[in-house]
C-alpha cells in the first residue's frame, strides 16, 4: 500500500527539516502525493522570486519526477462530497485543499502523512500517520 504525503511535509523536507519518526512509521511503503500537492507546491514557487524561485522550482521538479501524482477522479471527487457533508454536519470543516488529499488518500485506501494532523483526524475512516506528541 502507498503512503499519501501531504504538502506539509515536503515543505519541511524543503526546509532541511525531516522527522525520523513519521520516516520510520512509513516505512518500505510507496510514497504518492495528490495533484493538489503538485498546484501547491507550484504555487509556492511562483510566489517566490529571484535565486529563491530558482532553487524551490529545482526542488519542487526534483519532487515531481520521484513522486508520483495521483489525479482527481470521479471517484476521488463522490468521497469528497461525501466527507465534506459529514464534516460541514459536525460543524468541523478542514481546509479545501486538505479535503481534497484527505478524499484521494480514501478513495484510493491509502494513509496520509502530514504535519496537520489537528484537521486531517476529523476524517473519519482517514489513517493519519503525524508527529507525535
Amino acid at each position: 500500500m502507498a503512503v499519501l504525503i501531504d504538502t506539509s511535509m515536503l515543505v519541511d523536507l524543503e526546509r532541511g527539516v525531516a522527522d525520523a519518526q513519521i520516516e520510520a512509521r512509513i516505512g518500505e511503503q510507496d510514497r504518492v502525493i495528490s495533484v493538489v500537492t503538485v498546484s501547491e507546491l507550484r504555487h509556492g514557487v511562483h510566489r517566490s522570486d529571484g535565486a529563491r524561485r530558482n532553487q524551490r522550482s529545482a526542488f519542487v521538479e526534483h519532487l515531481l519526477t520521484q513522486l508520483p501524482a495521483i489525479a482527481v477522479t470521479e471517484r476521488v471527487a463522490r468521497v469528497h462530497a461525501e466527507i465534506w457533508a459529514q464534516l460541514e454536519q459536525r460543524g468541523h470543516p478542514i481546509g479545501a485543499h486538505d479535503l481534497w488529499i484527505a478524499a484521494t488518500a480514501l478513495a484510493h485506501g491509502m494513509a496520509v502523512a502530514t504535519r496537520n494532523a489537528s484537521d486531517f483526524s476529523r476524517v473519519s475512516g482517514l489513517h493519519v500517520i503525524a508527529p507525535l506528541v
